[in-house]
């Protein structure tokens, strides 16, 4: 496989499909990557086995819902099955919206399509505005949208996102008719190989396993970043599929593996405990990240001035 820098043109990004996921949407919202060859799979497993066997340069999975929580599926193939590292985070809005057939009038609605998840989270606006509706499940809210487009009817409607209305022809009769307006899906995007050079405002995720299961293991790892004032962003135990009751630690921080601190930190881990797989050190998401990272690398201009001055006059 030719080696592609991250979102070339060039470049194979494999996405949870089908086409109108909100992973195709996450990385279509990314221009360097909407301008990428994107290639859908049918299980975030998939996805990475991918990029890890090399069918893929980069790869987009889901990896925690502001509601549902950590998505396991993606934790655990991180942990266990694979070895990529992730090379920035995502964070996408998770916008319901009711597709219909163009021009299908909301009252000859009988039938909603979805996935259970995102049908619960809009059954406050469905019960004020649809009343008594059958529902069907669907794999995804693209399968959903893509199976009532095949209908034809007017009565059969979906509830998906703006991109699965554009792929299948649908028109979005209602907007943001979920309950959770707050609600956000982080993703994360991964290569075989490389560490994106730190920003000032990253996070660096590691799977840390232990040495035994004993009473204090867990404060013993703790207690490495707590000495070091890092900040964890997460911490999260899973099976390590080995033995019952025997678990790892998924842990994600501030800081860069570039960072002295954080470098220490890791090193620490490596040597006390039974393993540490490192799972990368990459950009932050969010919207004051940009201006974090500016303040920082403006701090860090000041500081090299005023560093400069002072080696300036050593006699």
């Amino acid at each position: 496989m030719a080696s592609h820098s991250p979102g070339s043109s060039g470049s194979r990004v494999a996405y949870l499909g089908p086409a109108g996921t909100f992973t195709e949407q996450a990385a279509r919202s990314q221009p360097d990557l909407a301008a990428a060859a994107m290639v859908p799979y049918p299980s975030m497993a998939d996805v990475l086995f991918a990029v890890h066997d090399g069918e893929a340069d980069l790869g987009v999975v889901p990896i925690e819902n502001a509601i549902e929580g950590t998505v396991n599926a993606t934790i655990d193939t991180l942990a266990f099955d694979v070895d990529v590292l992730i090379q920035r985070e995502l964070v996408e809005p998770v916008s319901l919206h009711l597709l219909t057939q163009p021009g299908a009038p909301l009252d000859r609605i009988t039938e909603v399509r979805s996935i259970p998840v995102a049908t619960a989270q809009c059954r406050d606006w469905l019960r004020a505005n649809l009343g008594d509706v059958s529902y069907r499940a669907a794999n995804s809210t693209a399968d959903a949208a893509s199976t009532a487009a095949d209908t034809g009817d007017p009565a059969v409607a979906a509830i998906a996102n703006r991109r699965a209305a554009e792929v299948y022809g649908l028109t979005i009769a209602a907007e943001d008719i979920e309950s959770h307006p707050e609600n956000r899906t982080r993703f994360v995007l991964v290569a075989a190989d490389g560490i994106p050079a730190p920003t000032g405002h990253d996070k660096t995720s590691i799977v840390v396993y232990q040495q035994a299961d004993r009473p204090g293991s867990l404060l013993s790892i703790l207690q490495e970043f707590a000495a070091r004032s890092i900040n964890l962003t997460l911490l999260l135990s899973r099976p390590t599929k080995t033995s019952l009751g025997d678990y790892c630690f998924l842990l994600e921080l501030d800081g860069h593996v570039a960072d002295e601190v954080v470098a220490d930190c890791l090193r620490s881990l490596k040597a006390t405990q039974a393993d540490v797989k490192f799972l990368g050190s990459y950009p932050a998401a969010g919207a004051a990240a940009p201006q974090q990272r500016r303040e920082v690398s403006a701090a860090r201009a000041q500081a090299d001035e005023w560093v400069s001055d002072l080696r300036s006059r050593v006699r």
